[in-house]
């Protein structure tokens, strides 16, 4: 493989740091070439490292454009790696003239690039704007940038994400912590907690914030010591403010750091206050450091920091939330360790020099794939179902569905349906179209090649009749319209009226090609209702294969639920429908009866937040004992493995019961709808009632029942491996009617 870079030459920071160090460990395994538009340190010490550099000087731009030209083609390169303004600019006009795929790494918010420098900003900032628009692939240094070129209308399926990365091999500091402390004139011993940042001392990383929330938490916790390390224009001004506030005594400038390993190995707290950033290398220095981090919700940084896990986060400028972070971590060693290691390891996981090495080789072999891959007319798949309205259970599907998509083809471009199309681009890193945006998706339809009525419980009118007619239109429009159509991993019923049954039936057996089922129940719906002429498997729901976050990530959120994660809990997952209010007691007072009897402590867990919160609160009025109600669970993995951590999980949920069977925890299921019980059945547990039919006494025997099965491994493994087995039965018949095969193209 041979890369060709382009920069201008006059960079710094961490956009030069990156480029400098990712050509130099590139260049030990593919061919590599960086190309400056002028000479000067940035060149010179690209020398230094060993990176193959050429300089092509000049203002005259026609002419680089000429000598670049007969350079790549000379060079037989694969690809075109563009950085910066002049780079983008090259990269444009090399795109049509050598036909090659050209992609550009994004440092920074190309919007803001030149503040304060209007007529650079009329002009370099123009070419660059237009420049990125028309280049094939755009890769964010970290997530945030990426999130930022997706809401500013980029194609997500042509963005890629990578973060700087840093070397984790141990290192031995020069300087003990006391021996540190003395070089620079800080006043502590070892009874102090060291707080700490290494920044430049300008404005836009509001060492300032840092300063005034210090001398909060100083106030209430007198042996923090504050070591700020760098050098800058506000060196005076934070000298005075820290002098102002009476903590001057106990807080040094220890200047430009050269040696960061002693400077990091100093400090028990790491900081960042900044108001703008995109991924900074203090935060993974930090990280390598096994410090816990307390910095600004900004940029990338919430995607290494991980709020109450291993870390805290608060609104930038906000010192006040600061100070708060810094007096719990101060009064609470081991807090300040648990957090440390579990930021140390997902730094050296996923934010290491080796992982962004492999993600750059990773996303250069896509591009190269994708421009040899054949399409034709027709390419992707369209997505739809009950997405983008806040519910858990419909988010993870999905996600599922979407993952699964990209295990068939990693290049597959995926569109969804959705009502929060923003939400949904940015989550899941697909196209998205507002779900009633009808001549839009229309347009779609006839340029995709296959349509996925996307997984749930979407053929019913038992809550609504529309939504019904507008899952049947779309499936008719999308066959005619020349789509293959697929219901994947779906429920069907109860489909109630007469006249809805007979128009799914009349869609169902002329517009589509396969039904994928998660239960029996919805067979046996099919059969009645005369559907025969679909291919129809039964399956299971999506959402079984997706993952539990590591134990580490689910600790640190028991944690700062205020939850022990070596805790004993039975959760239980209740939503508001007719009748239920009548039984919200019956709930309540059955979390009363498992924590006597078997000293279970009860965690409300929503799957739809805005719903099951309210219900968790009713039943949770009739009872004595301590409980706890998450009012959000987050992302799907972080759901998942707070079921995992559940003894018994009670739910009147599908997907509490899905996510909770997938990690082999005993169930008791309250059945509002036939799905529930079939459901349970198909997994081989019999533990449920119906919501109508609920008493205490038969709800307690169900629990006693379940909490005899904990541990039982050979009862409990037997469904969740018969689920993850036949689960695949809807990738195998997405691939087969996109004419694809185990994930790879014919």
């Amino acid at each position: 493989m041979k890369v060709i870079h382009l920069i201008s030459g006059g960079d710094s920071g961490g956009a030069k740091t990156h480029v400098h160090m990712l050509l130099q460990n590139l260049s030990r395994t593919i061919d590599v070439t960086m190309v400056c538009f002028m000479e000067g340190p940035f060149s010179q010490e690209a020398r230094e490292l060993g990176i193959p550099t050429v300089v092509l000087p000049g203002q005259n731009v026609f002419r680089a454009f000429r000598q670049l030209k007969k350079l790549v083609l000379e060079g037989q390169y694969d690809l075109i790696h563009c950085h910066g303004a002049r780079g983008n600019m090259m990269g444009a006009l090399l795109r049509r003239a050598t036909g090659l795929p050209v992609v550009s790494t994004v440092h920074s918010d190309y919007r803001l690039d030149y503040l304060g420098r209007p007529f650079s900003k009329l002009t370099y900032g123009t070419i660059n704007t237009l420049a990125l628009r028309r280049l094939d692939y755009r890769i964010g240094v970290s997530d945030a940038m990426t999130d930022l070129l997706i809401s500013r209308g980029f194609d997500p399926d042509k963005l890629f994400t990578i973060y700087n990365g840093l070397d984790f091999t141990p290192r031995q500091p020069k300087l003990s912590r006391a021996e540190y402390w003395r070089s620079v004139g800080l006043q502590a011993d070892e009874s102090s907690v060291v707080v700490g940042i290494a920044a430049r001392l300008n404005p836009v990383k509001d060492i300032a914030t840092l300063v005034r929330g210090f001398a909060l938490a100083y106030q209430e916790c007198p042996n923090l010591r504050l070591l700020i390390g760098g050098d800058g224009e506000e060196m005076d001004r934070l000298k005075k403010l820290a002098a102002d506030l009476g903590v001057a005594h106990v807080v040094c400038f220890a200047g430009w750091v050269t040696d960061t390993d002693s400077f990091y190995n100093a400090l028990d707290v790491s900081t960042l206050t900044s108001i703008s950033e995109t991924f900074p290398y203090s935060l993974t220095e930090g990280a390598r450091a096994g410090l816990p981090t307390v910095a600004s919700r900004v940029g990338g940084v919430p995607y290494l920091i991980d709020h109450g896990v291993n870390g805290f986060l608060f609104p930038a400028g906000d010192a006040q939330t600061l100070s708060r972070h810094l007096v719990a971590l101060a009064r609470d060693k081991s807090l300040r360790e648990h957090m440390g290691r579990r930021l140390y390891e997902k730094g050296r996981t996923q934010f290491s020099l080796e992982s962004t090495l492999e993600r750059q080789l990773e996303i250069y072999r896509s591009i190269i794939r994708r421009k040899g891959r054949k399409t034709g007319k027709r390419d992707g798949a369209l997505v739809c179902g009950a997405y983008g309205r806040g519910n858990a259970g419909d988010d993870a599907i999905l996600e599922a569905i979407v993952r699964e998509l990209r295990q068939i083809d990693p290049d597959l471009p995926v569109w969804v349906l959705s009502r929060n199309p923003t939400d949904t681009r940015l989550s899941y890193r697909v196209n998205s179209i507002y779900t009633f945006n009808i001549p839009r998706f229309l347009w779609r339809m006839g340029k995709t090649r296959l349509y996925i009525n996307g997984g749930g419980s979407l053929m019913q009118d038992a809550t609504s009749r529309r939504s019904l007619w507008f899952y049947l239109f779309t499936i008719s429009a999308a066959k005619v319209l020349g789509n293959k159509v697929m219901m994947y991993g779906c429920g069907i019923g109860p489909i109630q009226y007469p006249s809805n049954r007979r128009l799914a039936a009349g869609v169902l057996q002329k517009r589509v090609d396969a039904i994928t089922l998660r239960d029996t129940h919805s067979k046996t719906e099919l059969e009645r209702m005369g559907v025969t002429a679909p291919e129809i498997i039964l399956s299971a729901d999506p959402t079984v294969i997706l993952p539990a976050a590591d134990p580490a990530t689910v600790d640190g959120i028991l944690e700062s639920a205020g939850l022990d994660p070596a805790g004993r809990y039975i959760g239980f997952t209740l939503r508001p429908w007719p009748g239920f209010e009548a039984k919200a007691e019956i709930f309540g007072r059955a979390a009363d009866y498992v924590y006597e009897k078997y000293g279970l402590t009860p965690v409300f867990l929503p799957i739809e937040r805005r719903l099951d919160v309210g219900a968790a609160k009713l039943a949770a009025r009739h009872m004595k004992a301590p409980y706890h109600i998450l009012e959000e669970t987050g992302a799907s993995a972080h759901t998942i493995g707070l079921f995992a951590r559940m003894k018994v999980v009670v739910s009147m949920r599908l997907h509490a019961l899905v996510f909770s069977a997938g990690q082999g925890v005993p169930l008791v299921g309250v059945v509002y709808d036939p799905k529930i019980s079939s459901f349970l059945s198909y997994i081989g547990q019999d533990l449920y009632t119906d919501l109508d039919q609920l008493t205490l006494d038969g709800l307690k025997a169900h629990l006693d029942a379940a909490v005899a099965r904990i541990g039982d491994e050979a009862f409990l493994a037997g469904g969740v491996e018969r689920l993850r087995e036949v689960e695949r039965r809807n990738r195998d018949t997405a691939g087969r009617l996109l004419g694809l095969k185990g994930g790879d193209a014919i």
